[in-house]
């Protein structure tokens, strides 16, 4: 694992690792995750990325439901934290890009600088929603497609790795999502995200009809899409299966449990076996190596 106070990886190589996950002939799975624990526990758990959900984000650090409330500095300030907790390469969940093209040009320049592998933009207004709620509101295909060229234009030969995400399909319907699917990958981006489809009919059109280009599916326990595993993703066609905020939500759940018995039994000794052991805890977090480091300079 990376330590923060060492060199780690530079951007660069996770950007050529994710390109070159996203070149094999394997569905790339990236759990989400909110803060720099959960992207220890991906990486413990032989994960390959991560995606730094925007939902997620909102929800652990800011208490705050997906509705565009969090901004370019806040994100960027949490995607240096997360690179500095690991080697992965993190897919960036950058909401609408803050604004137009100029302001997408910063926020590609600052999420570089953070050390994001991948940076997501969506067609949604700027006080944008969950592609899982309702009532989304979509920018033109051609403001989408001058986001597109800006991002590009900022990162340069060597950026990151661009999705382009629409949300069409809950607004217009699916053909509308695949039309403007093609568009953005016309205009460069690298891989596709298209939101919400319903149904496995649905997924198998959106991986007819964009075959050759990189698909996203995004399995939202819960929501408008089919929970569908990996292989059945492949089969239709997806290269990157998005497990956004079931992490988040496992440790929610996991949390609740142990608060009502904190609540009701005023003990935790019980329950000590459903903790994470305190020498793993240690482990997770590099104290061993950290050790070892300080041990060279004499303490």
């Amino acid at each position: 694992m990376t330590h923060a106070i060492l060199p780690g990886r530079t951007a660069r190589e996770r950007r050529a690792d994710l390109r070159a996950l996203l070149a094999s002939d394997r569905v790339v799975v990236a759990p989400g995750v909110t803060d720099a624990a959960g992207l220890r526990l991906v990486e413990e758990a032989g994960f390959e990325t991560a995606y730094l959900t925007g939902a997620g984000l909102a929800n652990a650090q800011y208490g705050l439901p997906d509705i565009g409330l969090i901004s370019q500095r806040e994100v960027a300030d949490h995607v240096q934290r997360l690179a500095g907790a690991t080697g992965l390469p993190v897919i960036v969940d950058a909401d609408t890009g803050y604004g137009g093209p100029l302001a997408v040009m910063r926020t590609i320049r600052m999420l570089d600088a953070a050390g994001a592998a991948a940076v997501q933009l969506e067609d949604q207004v700027l006080d944008k929603r969950c592609g899982h709620f309702d009532d989304h509101r979509l920018i033109t295909v051609e403001e989408m497609t001058a986001k597109i060229r800006a991002a590009l234009d900022a990162g340069g030969d060597d950026g990151p790795v661009l999705v382009a995400r629409t949300d069409a399909r809950g607004v217009h319907g699916l053909d509308e999502a695949i039309r403007r699917a093609r568009a953005y990958a016309a205009a460069g981006a690298e891989v596709i995200f298209v939101e919400a489809p319903r149904g496995v009919a649905e997924m198998r059109a959106i991986g007819r009809e964009l075959a050759g280009i990189p698909l996203i599916a995004n399995i939202v326990e819960g929501g408008k899409t089919p929970e569908l595993g990996t292989a059945e993703l492949g089969e239709l066609g997806f290269r990157v299966a998005l497990f956004a905020n079931y992490l988040m939500r496992s440790m929610m759940q996991a949390g609740r449990e142990a608060l009502a018995h904190l609540r009701a039994e005023g003990e935790t000794r019980t329950r000590a076996d459903r903790l994470l052991p305190w020498a793993e805890r240690q482990s997770l977090f590099g104290l061993g190596a950290y050790t070892e480091i300080d041990g060279r300079y004499g303490r």
